[in-house]
């Protein structure tokens, strides 16, 4: 089973040189690999259900996209468990003048399908047809994985951004940033819960905010580490999205980004965390080229830990990179 959009970008999808926000890319993502799951779901007899996100693995941006290019996303489904669905999403940019279409992202994504009747209860997922035997064993590490990571950052990302008086540049509370957003209809699907494009957009467009005070230069997202959605966020919720510079390399920057959901009309329920992710940024000249980024100075105990943390995963993906291009040389 395969779904696939098509969309121009407009000038109200792009930065102000004219690059494609990265949250506009991985809200399209979102929106075909929710399409793909929820008919998958669906696809037998039995009780209606919604594809909810849970989960979107690390993604590149290989290219950037452009003002008047069209975005090709395509979606397939690799993998079933008994309550998820593993889809792995493609994005072409096609520059129609002259008819050339590159690679823009590839991205893995999970959802768990929801009861209509009931959106907390979670439903069983139809099995998919694997067109070889070891698609199955592959799919079940990657899904063993996924889920072992997210339990464990459910655990560890608990605490709050706190505002700093007077901050000093280039320090961790200098760029650090927070948006405010009332959950409205528009942002949930029709039963009743944001859409997890949407909280992706918001995520993406709190982390450029961090990364351009922290450079102030052109920046555009380079990567997003996985994306945990750790709980569901209804309409009417206040949401809280903030971030925090981690670890600056030579020429990127790492943004920690937190969601927490406040549901203002209901006084049995605290505020949580919903989601958390943590988001990769290059800063660009005007001619777009990488620029060299200002050394993040941590000032606590904790800054200088997620500091050493976040050079820790920059040397980790750097070493991945190498790896995968040694045996093509």
């Amino acid at each position: 089973m395969a779904s696939q959009l098509s969309r121009i970008m407009r000038p109200d999808d792009a930065n102000v040189a004219g690059n494609v926000h990265g949250g506009t890319v991985l809200k399209m993502i979102e929106e075909a690999g929710a399409i793909i799951s929820t008919r998958h779901c669906n696809s037998q007899n039995g009780e209606r259900c919604v594809a909810a996100l849970a989960r979107v693995e690390r993604t590149d941006f290989l290219s950037p996209m452009c003002i008047g290019e069209v975005a090709h996303v395509s979606g397939e489904i690799t993998y079933t468990s008994k309550h998820s669905v593993e889809v792995q999403v493609n994005v072409m940019s096609e520059n129609i003048l002259t008819g050339i279409k590159k690679l823009t992202n590839k991205a893995t994504l999970w959802y768990v399908p929801l009861s209509l009747k009931n959106v907390d209860k979670v439903l069983e997922v139809p099995p998919v047809v694997y067109s070889r035997q070891e698609q199955e064993e592959e799919g079940r590490k990657r899904y063993e994985a996924q889920k072992l990571e997210r339990m464990e950052t459910k655990w560890r990302n608990g605490d709050i951004i706190q505002p700093v008086m007077n901050p000093e540049p280039n320090t961790v509370s200098y760029s650090q940033s927070s948006l405010i957003h009332l959950v409205g209809p528009s942002d949930c699907t029709l039963h009743g819960f944001v859409h997890g494009g949407v909280t992706m957009k918001l995520m993406d467009e709190v982390a450029g905010i961090v990364a351009a005070r922290h450079c102030k230069t052109n920046i555009v997202t380079a990567s997003v580490d996985a994306i945990n959605f750790h709980d569901k966020i209804r309409k009417g919720c206040v949401i809280t999205i903030s971030g925090r510079m981690t670890f600056t390399s030579n020429k990127s920057m790492e943004i920690e980004v937190l969601v927490d959901a406040d549901p203002v009309v209901d006084n049995s329920q605290k505020r949580y965390r919903a989601a958390s992710a943590f988001f990769t940024y290059v800063s660009l000249s005007q001619e777009g080229k990488p620029l060299p980024v200002p050394q993040l100075v941590p000032e606590t105990e904790d800054e200088k830990k997620r500091f050493e943390e976040g050079k820790g995963r920059y040397l980790q993906m750097k070493a991945k990179r190498q790896g995968q291009a040694e045996p093509q040389a």
